[in-house]
């Protein structure tokens, strides 16, 4: 495994960490042994950034990674967030909560759920529109004096957000959508990111599960992806169309094309460090492998020319959804 800097933290945590939200949430075929057996592999693999939130499972989520980070915590960089309030009727777009009160609530349940004394990154999920960022930040840094966070981080925030949060107290990283199907940080946030110092976290870098050598389109009946406009329609037929381009990319270059997705987005900057997520250790071991793989010049244009040849992917939340993220 290879690492890189959080933020101006001082800290290395490895290129690639392990997004865990779809061991417990949102997707089908939870299996707790499987993740547990995952989880375990990451540590033997040098993977030592994890991702999780209260949200995922109402808790669930947590509640397992507790189970491994009890007898390893000094092996793991854990990352959790609050700010979403979970309902089990809409696992996309829930209510936010961003005030100081829930803060602590939030924090101290998610400190029991992990068997952790703290947090080492503390993402705000979603920034709340009805409070203040200055107000949230704030809060967050009284814990972090108090240490039971470390670092603080923002989720799906605006430049002015970052901005605003980042005279109130120093912002880590910034965790946003990132893949080669969505780019729509480049540029301002991504400028703002650079400038600060801060290291950029893409969730979903394998577009929800479509960077595969099967992708079929095929979605069991309860999955979340089932509401995402990619899944669906002209879009998921686009999509299919260009995974098989892609795959025939990847096998030219003898690499899983997993492994090109997230190599592309190591190949953007130091400071990107992709949280691709899975729960069975064979596909953890393929994307920890992804950090033994650069990218030629010519290679990241042909990538790129690649998806603009199939320009329908969709978007890549339902509107309800896309409304929480901070523009």
């Amino acid at each position: 495994m290879k690492y890189r800097s959080l933020g101006s933290t001082g800290i290395k945590i490895s290129s690639i960490g392990l997004g865990c939200m779809g061991m417990s949430h949102a997707y089908t075929g939870q299996d707790d042994k499987e993740s547990l057996a995952t989880l375990h592999k990451a540590i033997d693999l040098g993977i030592n950034f994890w991702d999780t939130a209260d949200f995922y499972g109402n808790g669930a989520n947590e509640l397992l990674l507790g189970n491994v980070l009890k007898e390893n915590r000094d092996k793991i960089v854990l990352a959790s967030k609050f700010g979403l309030k979970y309902e089990k009727s809409n696992l996309l777009a829930s209510k936010i909560d961003g005030s100081p009160q829930w803060l602590n609530e939030a924090l101290h349940e998610s400190l029991k759920r992990l068997q952790t004394e703290y947090i080492d990154l503390y993402y705000l999920h979603r920034v709340d529109p009805q409070v203040p960022i200055e107000e949230t930040i704030g809060a967050m840094a009284d814990f972090v004096k108090q240490g039971k966070i470390r670092y603080i981080g923002l989720s799906e925030a605006s430049t002015q957000t970052i901005l605003k949060a980042n005279k109130i107290h120093t912002i880590s990283a910034l965790q946003s959508e990132y893949s080669l199907l969505s780019r729509n940080i480049e540029g301002e946030i991504l400028d703002v990111v650079n400038q600060l110092g801060m290291s950029l976290i893409p969730y979903s870098p394998l577009g929800r599960g479509m960077f595969t050598e099967d992708f079929s389109g095929k979605i069991d009946e309860g999955d979340a992806r089932l509401l995402l406009p990619r899944f669906q329609g002209k879009n998921l037929e686009n999509n299919k169309n260009l995974m098989r381009e892609l795959n025939d990319f990847a096998k030219r270059r003898n690499v899983h094309v997993a492994q090109i997705a997230i190599a592309w987005l190591l190949s953007k900057g130091d400071n990107i460090i992709p949280i691709p997520g899975t729960k069975k250790r064979k596909y953890l071991e393929i994307n920890a492998k992804s950090v033994e793989i650069e990218l030629t010049t010519n290679e990241i244009i042909e990538v790129e020319n690649i998806i603009s040849k199939y320009p329908d992917t969709g978007e890549r939340y339902p509107q309800s959804a896309l409304d929480l993220t901070n523009k």
